[in-house]
C-alpha cells in the first residue's frame, strides 16, 4: 500500500510508522501548555524527529472533549511559525492538525505535506479543494458530534460498521472531487464520540477499515480509555498506549501510530517490523 503526499511516497509495510504529536495549545488534554510557545514547539518537534518519528503532527486547536473552537487568526499564529521553523530544519514530513481550509492552505504554503482533519472535511467544505490543489496527503477521521458535544451521549447501532461506512463515504467524496485515493489515510477516531465499549469494539474489529484499502492512522496515546482501564493518570499511560499500538500493528490493522511518546513507540515499531520480516 502506498501513501502519497505532495512529492513524497511512503510504502506501508509490516512495520508501523510513527507520527509524533506537537500540540501548540494551552489546553490539549495531555500536554496542553507544555509547548504553547513557538520556540518550545519547534524544539519539541525537532526532538521528536531526532528520536525517529516518521511524521510530525502539529496542531493549534485542542479537540479534547468539551473544548471550544479557536478563531482562525489565533490558530494561524500558533501553527504557521512552528511549521516554518520545523520544515526548514528537518526532512521529516509535517502534518497540520486542523479543520479549517485556510489554516490548511497556509500550512501547506509553509511546507507541510499532510492535512489531519478530525471532521473528514465536513468542518469546512473548502478543505477538499485545498487537498486537491496542493496534491497533499490527508487523514480523514470519524467523529460523532463535535468536540464540544461528542461525549455527551454517543450512540451507535453497530459502531464498526457505521465508522467504516462513514469513512468509505468520505473517501469516495474526496476522490470524486479529484483527490487521488493514494493521498488518503483514515482514522477511526478513538475517543471522539465513543464510549469505552465503542472504543474497545473498534480496536478489536479495526481490520474492517482495511477493507477501504487505505492506511489506518491510530491515535490512542494517553487517552481516557487507557486511564479508565488501567486507573493510571495521563502521564503514566505509556505502557497502555504501547500495548494498543502493538496489538493493532502486529495484526496489520493499524499502519501509522500517532503518539506522544516517540522513542518507545519507534523501538516497538522496529521489533514488529523485524518479526514480520522487514
Amino acid at each position: 500500500m502506498i501513501w502519497h503526499f505532495r512529492d513524497r511516497r511512503v510504502t506501508i509495510g509490516r512495520k508501523p510508522l510513527v507520527m509524533g504529536i506537537v500540540n501548540v495549545t494551552p489546553d490539549s488534554f495531555s500536554d496542553g501548555g507544555q509547548f504553547a510557545t513557538v520556540d518550545a514547539a519547534i524544539e519539541h518537534a525537532l526532538r521528536l524527529a531526532s528520536e525517529g518519528a516518521d511524521f510530525l503532527d502539529i496542531g493549534g486547536e485542542s479537540s479534547r472533549p468539551g473544548s471550544q473552537r479557536v478563531l482562525l487568526d489565533e490558530e494561524l499564529a500558533r501553527v504557521i511559525p512552528v511549521i516554518q521553523g520545523v520544515t526548514g530544519r528537518t526532512d521529516v514530513p509535517v502534518s497540520v492538525d486542523t479543520t479549517k481550509a485556510e489554516v490548511a492552505r497556509q500550512a501547506l504554503d509553509a511546507g507541510s505535506s499532510i492535512i489531519n482533519d478530525i471532521t473528514a472535511g465536513l468542518g469546512d467544505a473548502a478543505m477538499v479543494d485545498v487537498v486537491r490543489d496542493f496534491r497533499a496527503g490527508v487523514i480523514l477521521m470519524h467523529m460523532q458530534g463535535t468536540p464540544e458535544t461528542m461525549q455527551q451521549n454517543p450512540h451507535y447501532g453497530d459502531v464498526t460498521t457505521e465508522v467504516r461506512d462513514f469513512l468509505s463515504d468520505r473517501v469516495r467524496i474526496f476522490v470524486a472531487a479529484g483527490v487521488q485515493a493514494e493521498r488518503i489515510a483514515v482514522d477511526p477516531g478513538i475517543g471522539f464520540g465513543k464510549t469505552p465499549d465503542h472504543n474497545l469494539t473498534l480496536l478489536r474489529e479495526l481490520g474492517e477499515l482495511n477493507r477501504l484499502g487505505r492506511p489506518v492512522v491510530l491515535g490512542v496515546s494517553r487517552k481516557g480509555l487507557l486511564g479508565q482501564i488501567t486507573g493510571r493518570p495521563r502521564g503514566e499511560r505509556m505502557a497502555a498506549s504501547l500495548a494498543v499500538g502493538c496489538y493493532c500493528s502486529a495484526r496489520g490493522t493499524a499502519h501509522v501510530l500517532r503518539v506522544h511518546d516517540v522513542p518507545p513507540t519507534v523501538d516497538a515499531a522496529k521489533m514488529i517490523g523485524a518479526i514480520g520480516g522487514e
